[in-house]
């Protein structure tokens, strides 16, 4: 994943399911860098740690196709 990111962030302690955010940042400390932006419209810079947050790409993968199969009859 290059970063910046776009995510959705998943924290229970903060009450987070799917808020969207820009992760900036993974630290070897334990905690992810975003920025997080609140109900109020603003943009918060936020550390979240890694162990109790779930990071969901904002953009889905595309489905790899399904392979060619063919059936003789």
């Amino acid at each position: 994943m290059e970063l910046p990111a776009e995510v959705m962030v998943h924290n229970a302690q903060m009450g987070m399911k799917g808020n969207r955010a820009t992760l900036l940042q993974i630290s070897p400390d334990g905690y992810y860098e975003l920025n997080l932006r609140l109900p109020s419209d603003q943009v918060h810079r936020v550390l979240l740690p890694i162990g109790s947050t779930a990071l969901i790409a904002a953009d889905p993968e595309e489905a790899p196709g399904e392979p060619a199969v063919e059936i003789e009859r």
